[in-house]
This record gives C-alpha cells, structure tokens and sequence, in this order.
C-alpha cells in the first residue's frame, strides 16, 4: 500500500493511441503525465528536488519555498510542500491563467505576481527570476528549488524514460518530448545514452522560443518553449526539432480529445503534430513514444475555448475537421 499522496508520483500510464493520426504504418504510444497526483510531469522534479532538500538539512520545517512558474512546477511545489508542511511563495505573471492560481491557493500557496515585463527581451520570466531573487534576500532561511538550473530536475526524468524503456522492452524508435525547462528533455537523453538505446530524441519547441534556436516572440501557451535559452540545455539533447505555432497546439489538444478522449494540454497538441509532421521521416514498424505532459483542464478557458480561439485565431471550424492541418513551413532545428 502506498503512503502519502507523494509516493504515487510516477510509473505513469502509457498508452497505444490508435484513432488520432490515421493511416500511419508505425505504433504511437503516449506517455500520460496527467496521471501523477498534481496533474503534470512537474511533480518528478517537485519531489525530487524538496525531497533531497530535506535529506541534506538544505530544507527545515521552518523553510520557505520560493520559486517563478507560470503553473505546472507551481502546482507540483504547491502540492509537495503542503504534504511537506512547508510555506510556499510562487512568483507568477498576468499570464498565468486564474485557474491555476486558484490550484496554487487551494494547495496553501502564496502568490506574488510581477506586474512588469523585463525591459530588454520583454518578457516576464527574467522578471520573475529577479523577484525570486529579491524574496530570497528578504526572507531568512529560504531555498530556491531553481528548476531552470537544478540538476535534479533532469535526473527526474531519467526515471520517466525508464518506465518507457521496461515498457517496452528498451525498443523506442522514436521519443517526441515537448521542450521548456529542458528538464524532461534531457533526463530522458541521458537515459537513452547511459543505457545504449537507438532512440532518436524529436524536440517539440515552440514558435517564439529561443531554445533551439528561434527568434523571441509572443507566445500565448504556458509552458511550451522559453524566451530565454535554460541553463539545463545541451545542443546534443535532440536529433531534431519541430517548432509549431500555438494554434497548432490548440488543433492537436482538440483532435486528442475528440478522437481518443485525452483531454491534455497545450504542450502535449503540439507533441501530437510533432509526430504528424515528422510522420514521413519514420519507418514502417517503428515504435514511438509521445510524452503528454499535463492534464487538459488547465486550459478550459483557453485552449478548449471558442470564444478564446476565435478572439485570437479568428474562426478556424475547418480545423477540427477530419484531416489534420499542417502548415507547410515546417521547420527542422538540425
């Protein structure tokens, strides 16, 4: 019998999807993160990092927990130090939607919103960062769990790779994994070569994320891309990278949910027309393994809304038709 509601992180479900991408001559399987206990594939690190905190005496009772997120890490260091018993203060934007600041309390957290982008790139999570670091010096005995550079964090994810690989018996042709933090990215990369596996690494970025190279623009889904390159990536990560727009994320998150009942999030749309894209690169017979990295309730107001789809895409039904849509300018990192 498990004990506490932490020991359930992990050993997600992973699941053949066999309705959504039609007339594909190759198995897809799909990594479902929303079953960990704070819905995303952030409780890994959450965990991780609060856990070795505690081990090492870094983290007292008396300890606060301060770190930037605009949701998923937050929630899962909202959940953690709950159970933990620890004070948490989350440093968040006007960007973060009002749902998951309303998890964020229900869990005890405190919220600190900066209300300004950063000067030079515009945007808010340098501002964030410079928060964190303000609220540090203020406050006496605080720790940054510092996910953009923590080490842990990608370690975490070394086991997320593990579950896939006894899975499937170590034999994934193909790993689609959505980028941010890099942290989930690189864990599984180190598996993959500490272990001698062939699979081949597909980085899902997002337009507007300057990751793998892109130029810096607006973006409108949370947690998918970076305006500022992480500490925790390396160039050897991925074999390849598929940029999509964030209406490509919103297509993939609409067809999940209507043709195999998955409602994800905007990461895990823009995994799924990753793997569409890239479906002529791949052979007949291959295995592959999309990681689907939160739950899709998170975006009721967003993604799964018409009204915001319409106010910022225009009116786009045609899209939920029965053909995916691709747009032609894909775009290959390497």
């Amino acid at each position: 019998m498990n004990q506490g509601i932490l020991s359930v992180i992990g050993n997600t479900p992973l699941i053949r999807l066999t309705r959504v991408l039609k007339d594909i001559n190759f198995r897809l399987y799909a990594k479902l993160e929303a079953f960990n206990p704070g819905g995303s594939t952030k409780d890994r690190p959450a965990f991780g990092i609060l856990k070795q905190g505690l081990d090492t005496g870094v983290i007292s009772a008396d300890t606060v927990v301060i770190e930037s997120s605009s949701g998923n890490m937050g929630i899962g260091l909202a959940q953690a130090c709950s159970y933990m018993g620890l004070r948490f203060i989350c440093v968040v934007d006007p960007k973060t939607t009002a749902q998951n600041i309303r998890l964020l309390r229900a869990y005890g957290a405190e919220i600190d919103m900066v209300m300004e982008p950063d000067a030079i790139t515009g945007e808010y999570l340098p501002t964030r960062i410079n928060r964190v670091n303000e609220l540090r010096f203020i406050i006496d005995n605080s720790f940054w769990p510092n996910q953009y550079e923590n080490e842990l964090n990608p370690l975490a994810h070394h086991q997320t790779m593990r579950e896939i690989a006894v899975a499937l018996g170590n034999e994934i042709d193909y790993l689609f994994c959505a980028t941010s933090t890099c942290g989930t990215i690189r864990g599984c990369a180190a598996y993959v070569r500490d272990n001698g596996l062939k699979t081949k690494i597909i980085a899902v970025d997002a337009k507007g994320s300057v990751i793998f190279g892109g130029e810096s623009a607006k973006r409108l889904i949370p947690g998918h891309g970076a305006a500022v390159r992480p500490a925790l990536f390396q160039p050897d990560m991925a074999s390849d990278c598929v940029h999509l727009s964030d209406l490509e994320c919103v297509i993939g998150c609409r067809r999940l949910v209507r043709e195999e009942a998955i409602m994800a999030g905007g990461s895990s749309g823009a995994v799924l027309m990753a793997v569409a894209h890239f479906a002529h690169e791949i052979p007949d017979g291959a295995t592959c393994v999309a990681i689907f990295p939160d739950r899709g309730e998170r975006y009721l107001d967003t993604i799964y809304s018409d009204e915001w789809v319409t106010e910022h895409f225009g009116n786009v039904s045609s899209f939920w038709e029965d053909k995916l849509q691709i747009e032609p300018d894909l775009e290959l990192a390497y």
